[in-house]
């Protein structure tokens, strides 16, 4: 047991000395670190002392997360995704996000706006992947006997909003 006092203040994050760094990852790879740990880094201590406890499962580009007899299309937040007019990505954690749509928009013409970027936008990669994946999903609920899309409202805190507000105000 350690019966140093280290003085007032926030205890040691690992139990010994250490320090911030920046650096920078790809996406794919902070959402699977956010998958062992929200914080990332422990995430990244438990990879390097070969503490990690389960093995994160790699998440797909678009992906169905039921609630009861609710669900929702998480994505992998890309570019090809965010250029769709009407389209707002909401982060939900874990390198993740909700697919929003403007009240002007609907579920199909979103969906043939999509399939229109997948033919025509010259897409490649993860962005094609993340695009087939959720017209996938759409296609097989809009085609299915048992799944009913519909459209629902979510409430989102625009922060860039606020500040001009406040400016202009």
């Amino acid at each position: 047991m350690d019966l140093v006092r280290h003085g007032p203040g926030r205890p040691r994050k690992y139990g010994r000395p250490s320090r911030a760094v920046t650096v920078t990852l790809p996406e794919d790879v902070l959402a699977r670190l956010g998958a062992i740990d929200p914080d990332l880094g422990r995430a990244i201590v438990d990879i390097v002392e070969g503490t990690r406890k389960r093995r994160a499962r790699a998440a797909g580009p678009a992906e169905i997360a039921t609630y009861g007899t609710r669900s929702v299309i998480i994505v992998t937040p890309v570019r090809a995704l965010k250029r769709l007019a009407g389209v707002q990505l909401v982060p939900v954690g874990n390198g993740r996000a909700l697919i929003s749509l403007d009240r002007s928009h609907s579920i199909a013409r979103l969906e043939l706006e999509i399939r229109d970027a997948i033919e025509h936008d010259a897409v490649s990669g993860r962005d094609k992947a993340t695009l087939e994946a959720v017209a996938e999903i759409l296609s097989r609920a809009r085609r299915s006997r048992r799944i009913v899309l519909e459209e629902r409202s979510i409430i989102v805190l625009d922060a860039t909003r606020a500040r001009r507000t406040a400016v202009t105000g």
